[in-house]
């Protein structure tokens, strides 16, 4: 489970929270849970954890306005990991090493205007081809007083900002003193993608590799944490993890950790740009699949007029599963966040199904989806809107037939463009499991499906009660016509 979005509450109660929610979690058949950034932002505790400024600080110093940060102290966070551990859940906490914001101290910096639709054309100015700006890019973390680490970021250990404080100007500058550049092995987007917000770090700087290392030794041995969601991996230089992660994961194994789990952030719909990084680092971690949570969204608006027998093409969870992390929504793409694309109520069951029930990926439950959410935000317009987020119809249920029937060989039946089906064998080792699941986005209608010799001649029930009553007779070959209602998703379990 992803537990948080972007509007949870500032009150520092957030730990707290997850602690007191660790059975119920392994309960409803979680095995991980992915927190959110757990160290100081540049807003205190209005930050979500994605404007950061000091990694050491978990909420234990006074900088930026607090000691805790959006969520809580460093002793509860810590409290939170322990007792979800307790309780066999591995976590994953969320890091941001692409970018530092709310500086000390600013410093003067020769720096080039670069255009934004394009980050590798300069704004030239005949009368000063690159000129000095005064740029925030001084981390002294007095607050904290070189507890932990005595390292001071300064202007060599970033390649870019957004800001001239001299100028009192907002664009982005590249910086070019002692031979400046942006990082190249990033993201082609924009000519270059390497800059996207506060001062960009400069992944080419030693400097920069060292520390972020110590920091990472630091983390795990303070945390114990499983695994790692990586933000804005297309920003960084891709060569950067495959050392780096090479290095926790001896770390990990030095912690008597059983592996080291890593998935990315790679924000894009094309398939082919996610096969390209995975390849540039060397397959060391998973991808989110956007390109499949696109698919959903597109299919939710698509009033029906979709094909889905091409579902999975074009997705990691079809073209390279064992480093698909599979979703349906997260905390960027909920209603009024900047890469807005929500997947409609409506078909919400059926996404969850085809990521829980299948055997591709490694499929991440958002919080919004599970418990709700409601909140207010300006829009891109500038008008201010209420969100209510409900809760996913059979989304728990869902996940617990993960845990319990969906085993063994599975068979697709994509075969129609308005409906499609599968079913899952089961095995040995979870006796009564098996399923048969069909999903469509027209109207109501029924698939024969096979699911296998071993359930011949029994019955299959409805697992959701969407028919309750019903049961489907399985023949001698090990077949069976299995209905579902219009517009909707049936899971059918051996009675």
């Amino acid at each position: 489970m992803q537990y948080f979005h972007w509007y949870i509450p500032n009150d520092g109660t957030f730990w707290t929270q997850v602690r007191d929610s660790a059975q119920t979690l392994k309960d409803c058949g979680f095995s991980a849970v992915w927190l959110p950034p757990a160290y100081k932002g540049q807003a205190g505790v209005d930050d979500v954890g994605y404007g950061v400024y000091d990694l050491y600080d978990l909420g234990e110093f006074d900088q930026k306005g607090s000691v805790r940060t959006k969520y809580g102290t460093r002793d509860q966070y810590l409290e939170t990991i322990q007792a979800l551990h307790d309780k066999k859940l591995q976590v994953y906490a969320d890091i941001v090493f692409n970018h530092k914001g709310g500086a000390d101290r600013t410093e003067w910096v020769k720096a080039l205007e670069m255009r934004g639709d394009e980050r590798h054309f300069e704004i030239v100015n005949p009368e000063k081809p690159d000129y000095w700006i005064e740029a925030w890019t001084e981390f002294t973390f007095p607050g904290r007083a070189g507890k932990y680490s005595n390292f001071v970021w300064n202007y060599d250990c970033f390649d870019g900002t957004d800001w001239a404080e001299n100028f009192c100007m907002n664009a982005i500058f590249k910086f070019t003193n002692r031979g400046k550049d942006w990082d190249q092995m990033v993201s082609g987007e924009k000519g270059n993608y390497d800059y996207l917000m506060f001062s960009d770090v400069d992944m080419n700087s030693s400097e920069v590799r060292t520390e972020y290392a110590r920091w990472g030794c630091w983390y795990l041995e303070t945390t114990g944490i499983d695994g790692i969601r990586i933000d804005a991996v297309k920003h960084i230089q891709f060569s950067f993890f495959r050392e780096w992660l090479d290095y926790m994961r001896r770390v990990a194994s030095l912690n008597t950790k059983n592996g080291f789990f890593a998935v990315g952030e790679y924000w894009s719909n094309n398939v082919g740009e996610l096969h390209n990084y995975i390849r540039a680092t060397h397959g060391k971690m998973s991808l989110f699949d956007v390109p499949l949570h696109k698919k959903f969204h597109d299919i939710s608006r698509a009033n029906g007029h979709y094909d889905l027998r091409t579902i999975l093409d074009d997705t990691l969870t079809g073209e390279q599963p064992a480093l698909s992390v599979s979703f349906v929504e997260n905390h960027d793409s909920q209603p009024l966040q900047a890469l807005e694309s929500p997947v409609g109520w409506w078909f919400k069951p059926a996404a969850y199904a085809f990521i829980l029930l299948r055997q591709e990926g490694y499929p991440c439950v958002f919080y919004a989806d599970w418990f709700g959410a409601k909140y207010k935000d300006k829009e891109r317009d500038g008008k201010a809107y209420e969100i209510d987020m409900v809760p996913v119809p059979h989304l728990s249920r869902l996940v617990e037939l993960r845990r319990s029937h969906a085993y063994g060989r599975q068979r697709d039946q994509f075969t129609h463009t308005h409906m499609i089906g599968w079913t899952r064998e089961g095995d040995a080792d979870h006796p009564g499991s098996g399923l048969a699941t069909v999903i469509t986005i027209g109207g109501g209608g029924a698939m024969w499906l096979e699911v296998g010799t071993t359930h011949a001649n029994g019955k299959y029930r409805d697992a959701l009660g969407n028919m309750d009553g019903t049961t489907i007779d399985i023949n001698a070959d090990g077949w069976g016509e299995f209905p579902v209602s219009g517009g909707s998703i049936s899971v059918w379990m051996p009675a």
